[in-house]
């Protein structure tokens, strides 16, 4: 069996992403986050493409010291000399609890977008399911500010789409079954726009990582400017004493 590469070639004097000279077409051409979409699809982004997965890696580069966050204090303060292992353990806890609930709540955004009957779907999702991906926060309430912030800017950009409009649908449903309101928060928000944007959600996880990564290398910054690891180590053994077993 042959397989081929349509991503990327190199020859002495140039190099080839996507059927685009890398020098001649692409550096000083496309910023990062348009040479992300093009990397991904092969095609270069509108600007309202480009606005909405922007503001979609800006929403989820930081949220202060979560477990991924703290993997990579941690690790970065026991063997700094290796900074990418650092990043490495942070995205490791990128998972269906944190960020990683973007993919979760896409797929069920594309189930009520591709139904016949959108509502009919948002309303079977919503009784078989005791907790959605996307859905509820601890601290935002009643509502997300990201979460409005990214609606808000996906209709401007006129790509208020299909899968927004699911959101919507579902958002409704789950209020109604819940008999109370649960807050869409912005993993399903980035999730929306993400697909509205036309963009695979098979890899909205690796969109997570890849704003997340940035993130990661801001604590680690933080981490040599004001380490926090010895503080955060005291607090673990702090929190969990030793107890002696039966």
């Amino acid at each position: 069996m042959t397989t081929t590469t349509g991503l990327c070639h190199a020859t002495a004097d140039d190099i080839v992403v996507r059927g685009r000279s890398l020098p001649r077409e692409l550096i000083g051409k496309l910023t990062f986050t348009e040479m992300i979409y093009f990397e991904l699809t092969g095609s270069e982004a509108t600007p309202a493409q480009r606005a909405v997965l922007d503001a979609c890696l800006v929403t989820l580069m930081e949220h202060g010291l979560t477990p991924s966050a703290i993997a990579t204090r941690l690790t970065y303060g026991s063997a700094p000399e290796a900074m990418q292992g650092a990043v490495a353990a942070g995205l490791l806890g990128v998972g269906s609890t944190f960020v990683g609930s973007t993919e979760g709540c896409a797929e069920l955004l594309a189930r009520i977008a591709a139904a016949p009957d959108g509502r009919a779907e948002a309303l079977a999702i919503a009784r078989g399911s005791k907790r959605l991906p996307g859905f509820g926060h601890p601290l935002h309430k009643p509502a997300d500010p990201r979460t409005v912030a990214l609606l808000a800017l996906a209709r401007a950009q006129g790509l208020f789409g299909a899968h927004c409009t699911a959101l919507e649908q579902l958002s409704a449903t789950v209020d109604q079954v819940a008999g109370r309101s649960i807050v869409v928060n912005a993993t399903a928000a980035v999730a929306a726009l993400i697909a509205d944007a036309g963009l695979p959600i098979a890899i909205l996880r690796g969109i997570a990582l890849i704003s997340r990564c940035a993130g990661l290398v801001g604590h680690i910054r933080e981490e040599q400017q004001s380490p926090a690891m010895r503080a955060l180590w005291d607090g673990a053994e702090a929190a969990v004493p030793y107890k002696e077993q039966p």
